[in-house]
């Protein structure tokens, strides 16, 4: 059994941080980081089923074209994505009366969207990228043992490329769902290893009133190619959400909207448009 002080449950029975049950979500879940964004997806639906906001997390699930689907805001950072993931797979893989874990597992499919900048000059501003990799420089997903599913050899790539600093720890590469890439690939969409870092400044490389330790890093991360494939962008969740997919049994993916393109300097002319034109497709292709 389960300790209460490691699942920890609302008097009502609902997980701490998400304050759900396993009634309240779908198969199919769409993580946003804006809780404001839930609602951009959920206007979508033909109806909507249940609704709840605890903190950042938010939580709306409902019908799209007969299919049914929860969409929740996680919030930024890796630390939140721990959270989210290790709750939700309590919902359906623990029992959260008897507090064992069940013996048949689930596995859900869950689809991260969200908005990033370009690093390379063919991947324009509005186009969409799908994170066929996800590249962890944040070091959340070394508590936990992944070395079974991590991609070493592209770690060891990158590392070399880089010149990294290991007192920063190991960064960690692991792939997408093979089953989602296909589910919601087309001819449209990029496609590529996205970093994941874990604070906005510093480990993004801004620089304020501090100086960084690699002042480099990201021009260097520009360039990393690793057996053709390139490096399209820089963000802060992609890689926990593909580690604790693994670990947990889940199907994950990540798709972007490109706004900028940092190689040409360029911005997209209405960002409001390619966020709402990839929620579309997203949801077309988890209906199908």
């Amino acid at each position: 059994m389960i300790a209460s002080s490691e699942l920890i449950l609302n008097t009502d029975g609902s997980v701490y941080h998400l304050n759900l049950k396993p009634e309240h979500i779908a198969d199919d879940i769409i993580f946003v980081g804006d809780q404001n964004r839930v609602e951009k997806i959920s206007q979508h639906f033909s109806s909507i089923e249940f609704s709840k906001q605890k903190r950042e997390f938010k939580t709306q699930t409902g019908i799209y074209k007969g299919k049914r689907i929860t969409v929740m805001s996680t919030g930024i950072g890796p630390d939140n994505i721990d959270i989210v993931m290790n709750e939700l797979d309590a919902l359906v893989n623990i029992d959260l009366e008897t507090r064992e874990i069940k013996k048949e597992l689930k596995s859900l499919n869950i689809i991260r969207i969200g908005t990033s900048g370009s690093l390379q000059e063919e991947i324009p501003c509005d186009s969409f990228v799908m994170s066929q990799y996800g590249l962890g420089l944040d070091n959340m997903l070394r508590s936990y043992l992944i070395d079974s599913f991590s991609e070493t050899k592209m770690e060891d790539a990158f590392i070399k490329h880089t010149n990294w600093d290991v007192r920063k720890g190991r960064p960690y590469v692991i792939r997408a769902s093979e089953k989602l890439e296909k589910r919601l690939e087309s001819n449209s969409i990029f496609k590529g290893i996205t970093g994941t870092a874990g604070g906005f400044y510093g480990p993004q490389g801004r620089v304020l009133r501090l100086g960084i330790q690699d002042a480099g890093l990201n021009s260097k991360m520009d360039q990393f190619v690793y057996n053709g494939i390139k490096m399209t962008n820089l963000e802060m969740e992609t890689a926990a959400i593909y580690g604790l997919g693994k670990l947990l049994g889940h199907n994950c993916l990540s798709l972007n909207a490109i706004i900028a393109n940092r190689a040409l300097g360029t911005f997209s002319e209405d960002p409001y448009k390619a966020v709402d034109a990839l929620i579309e497709y997203a949801l077309d292709k988890l209906a199908e």
